[in-house]
């Protein structure tokens, strides 16, 4: 099952990489998003899957699961959204001045 987890990652890390190395903004836009749900998998893969009681003092339970790896996850995805909706943000205001996406037109090479 890890095999599996690891080849969705690396898909993702290498379709995320591929879009932000590309001209357009909205590609790199998406390229991060990509990006981040790549390391959502892998933080969620190296955490591995555990049983046990939740972690409420009280309980009598032998085994407890650990919750880190999900507050890690849920604050990487709360951030990745903010980032993501900056990001389009920037972009739309960019496309309202300049006309344009393309980032050799935004830096004025016409080449």
């Amino acid at each position: 099952m890890e095999w599996m987890m690891a080849v969705a990652i690396g898909i993702l890390f290498m379709t995320g990489v591929y879009l932000i190395l590309s001209k357009s903004l909205l590609r790199m836009i998406l390229g991060t998003s990509l990006l981040t749900h790549g390391v959502h998998l892998l933080l969620m893969t190296m955490a591995g899957l555990k049983t046990g009681a939740a972690p409420v003092l009280g309980d009598k339970a032998e085994a407890y699961v650990d919750p880190l790896p999900q507050a890690l996850i849920l604050t990487s995805i709360v951030i990745s959204f903010g980032v993501t909706a900056f990001f389009l943000v920037l972009a739309y205001r960019a496309h309202q001045t300049l006309g344009t996406d393309d980032m050799d037109s935004m830096k004025g090479d016409e080449s």
